[in-house]
């Protein structure tokens, strides 16, 4: 079944952030040779501000950084200069270029101030990995700083900077999945010496995920607006959940008790692959408002079943 999630996410058209979460499933995975190639594609459009896999220009700020950690080890192990010069540009992008708030805050798209969870996976796991611990902390506090519902546990979907106030309030499901998945990610690239902040967002996941998990329906999956049952039934949310929940077992920040959780979720989820290899009733690509298939659904079936590998 892997395998064959894998095939059909090769053939599927990618946006910059799909380009990247595939890379970093293979790169999950142990392909690193896929994972490499898929950088270069990647490296191949990196427009000449240094977002890389944009097909235009409005692609979005911190969608292209998807590819960061990808881009990261093939430029390491290849020594290639061009793939260096490459990181570089991402990285001088995000740092100095990209729109922000005044807080420093990446905004999510080109042409409005707006702030998006989608972020959380797309920019601080970049920042970590290639040693910018800080900016990683200042871009997590500061998407959580607008659109974290503590009283649900869960996030809102957009911000708008202008107005001071939320465009979508709405608790989408990928989107908690999204900020569940990068701060996870972000806890395995921050060193040792970030004990306390790491101890932070170690806390701030358990309670994405509690606050997910108070919805989940019971097969197993949840609904797109997570606490809106009248919204479709989604997949992605789960494999983005067990995902996380497998990476915290293995890191030891997890307690056990959330294993069965993830299993759970892994075995619904299993049971929406079709036999050509889809992962079906994720959030359907192009535009993502209702149930179909898509690259990031069938990337997070990848990365959730590299996670549950190491358990």
């Amino acid at each position: 079944m892997l395998n064959q999630v894998s095939q059909a996410l090769l053939t599927m058209q990618r946006y910059s952030w799909e380009q990247g979460v595939a890379a970093q499933a293979f790169l999950e995975l142990g392909d690193t040779n896929t994972a490499i190639m898929l950088a270069r594609e990647a490296v191949q459009r990196q427009g000449a501000d240094g977002r890389l896999a944009t097909m235009q220009d409005n692609e979005g700020v911190t969608d292209p950084a998807a590819n960061g950690e990808a881009l990261f080890v093939a430029a390491h192990i290849t020594g290639e200069p061009a793939l260096q010069a490459a990181l570089d540009a991402m990285l001088n992008y995000l740092m100095k270029i990209a729109p922000r708030a005044s807080d420093g805050t990446l905004f999510h798209i080109i042409d409005a101030k707006e702030v998006w969870v989608d972020s959380m996976y797309m920019a601080p796991p970049f920042l970590a990995v290639v040693g910018q611990a800080d900016e990683a902390i200042r871009q997590i506090q500061g998407i959580k700083k607008r659109l974290w519902n503590p009283k649900k546990k869960l996030y809102a979907h957009i911000w708008n900077e202008d107005r001071n106030s939320l465009k979508r309030a709405a608790c989408w499901g990928v989107g908690n999945g999204w900020a569940a998945a990068g701060i996870t990610r972000v806890v395995r690239a921050l060193p040792e010496s970030w004990a306390k902040e790491k101890q932070a967002l170690v806390f701030h996941v358990r309670d994405i995920l509690d606050g997910c998990l108070a919805h989940q329906r019971r097969d197993g999956l949840f609904h797109d607006v997570v606490d809106q049952p009248d919204t479709f039934i989604e997949t992605n949310l789960a494999q983005m959940l067990s995902y996380s929940i497998y990476r915290g077992i293995v890191g030891g920040w997890l307690p056990s008790a959330y294993l069965e959780h993830a299993e759970i979720m892994r075995t619904a989820v299993h049971k929406k692959v079709d036999t050509s290899g889809y992962v079906q009733g994720v959030c359907g690509a192009p535009t993502f408002d209702r149930a179909g298939k898509a690259p990031e659904g069938q990337a997070f079936f990848m990365l959730m079943e590299a996670a549950r590998q190491e358990t």
